[in-house]
């Protein structure tokens, strides 16, 4: 294969998700302009000793075609592994390239990533740690708990040959994912990659937090009136769970074939902190920002919209609303979507990336839900309160940051010849 002397142009053609806001754009487009909350109370979580937080968002009823989904196909599959490949399959379609030759061949990869695999599975195994017995696991157990479950599910479903990038790094699985299928078109490694991420929603993952001290536990009574991000009376995030999936192409690719084209992804920046593991770094949240602002050849004045991370944590608040001062200011607008959905883990950088395209492209910003009175302990960023609003936009930055201080920053821009 003969490289690019200069990086190729990456578009977006095809977008699918699975969320706690719904199953398809015209829901979640609705659930933002009533301001609905995706968060309830977890009655099947009330038998749990010493769990804090009773709040959670789980995602949207979806329903999963037998004809389509057979067991002989799915039973490797735990519920995080079958959202991806589900979502996965309807961005196809959506891009026109479901059955397409080109997804079973060597030029079509998968970055795909989820926090964990299967929770059920994990559990299996844990059996036998605490009995000695190995009953209960099954040939299918290590498949469903892996970390990479969810890509590589992808890629045997619809027998993609071209590389499986595995990204398995917590809030920044999804925003990873898209980064890393940008990275392998654009220096012309596959002309199309499956990207996203996506959780599944447990128990254990609320406990982590839990024990953190990170989770919401004031709203428990009122469910949706909480994550509260950037205000004053945050108390902790909510975990969620979903899916989202994206259709990426070099612009040779789509142009050959007609495909519609939903934006342009102009740049991405990833680094670390390399300094703790749950306590955030401004600085390096900022760096990455500026590291995708040089990636695109862009200056932070270009920037219409920052949707950030904003996960209702005390700290974690604190330090990005400081790194998006140091990048721009009070100047751009900025939003995020966990008030409405809650933190969705791995799948947040997708589905966050999904809803932000659709806004830039449909001229419209939604409010960050139950920011009420912004903490003066945060930096004065322009956040965007109270109702959706009209917000013409040409480019949008998208940003998320995990746990081991992993920052990533994506731009994505109207999509112009």
């Amino acid at each position: 294969m003969k490289l690019p002397q200069q990086p190729r142009r990456v578009v977006i053609t095809g977008m699918a998700m699975i969320s706690p806001l719904g199953c398809s754009w015209p829901e979640v487009r609705s659930a933002l302009y009533e301001n609905r909350s995706g968060i309830r109370r977890m009655t099947e979580w009330e038998k749990l000793e010493d769990l804090n937080t009773r709040v959670a968002a789980p995602a949207a009823p979806f329903e999963v075609d037998p004809e389509i989904f057979p067991r002989k196909k799915t039973r490797s599959m735990g519920r995080v592994a079958l959202m991806a490949v589900k979502t996965a399959r309807e961005a196809l379609e959506d891009a026109g390239l479901l059955g397409d030759p080109v997804v079973s061949s060597p030029a079509t990869g998968v970055a795909f990533g989820s926090s964990a695999g299967q929770p059920k599975a994990v559990a299996e195994l844990a059996h036998l740690i605490l009995s000695n017995s190995c009953r209960g696991i099954t040939a299918t157990t290590y498949v469903r708990m892996m970390a990479h479950t969810a890509p590589v599910n992808i890629g045997v479903f619809f027998g993609c040959k071209g590389r499986i990038c595995t990204t398995s790094s917590a809030c920044t699985s999804g925003s990873q994912g898209i980064g890393s299928a940008y990275e392998t078109i654009a220096t012309g490694r596959e002309e199309v990659m499956i990207a996203g991420g996506c959780e599944e929603l447990d128990a254990t993952d609320a406990a982590i937090f839990d024990t953190l001290f990170a989770t919401s536990v004031k709203w428990n009574d009122d469910p949706t009136h909480t994550p509260r991000p950037f205000d004053r009376d945050r108390d902790g995030l909510v975990v969620g769970e979903g899916s989202g999936a994206l259709i990426l192409e070099s612009l040779e690719h789509a142009r050959a074939r007609g495909a519609k084209i939903y934006a342009e992804v102009a740049g991405y920046g990833t680094n670390s902190d390399g300094a703790h593991i749950t306590s955030p770094t401004a600085g390096q949240m900022a760096a990455a920002m500026r590291l995708a602002l040089e990636d695109a050849g862009m200056t932070p004045e270009e920037i219409d919209l920052v949707n950030g991370h904003g996960t209702a944590t005390d700290r974690g608040d604190v330090a990005e609303s400081e790194a998006t001062h140091m990048v721009f200011g009070d100047r751009v607008p900025y939003t995020t979507y966990k008030g409405h959905m809650g933190h969705t883990l791995g799948a947040c950088g997708a589905l966050e990336a999904i809803f932000a395209i659709h806004g830039m492209r449909e001229g419209f910003v939604s409010p960050i839900l139950n920011l009420e009175h912004p903490d003066p302990a945060c930096a004065p960023l322009n956040f965007v309160t109270g109702a959706v609003r009209a917000l013409p936009q040409k480019a949008v930055m998208s940003n998320n940051f995990a746990f081991g201080g992993i920052n990533t920053s994506l731009i994505f821009k109207r999509f112009e010849e």
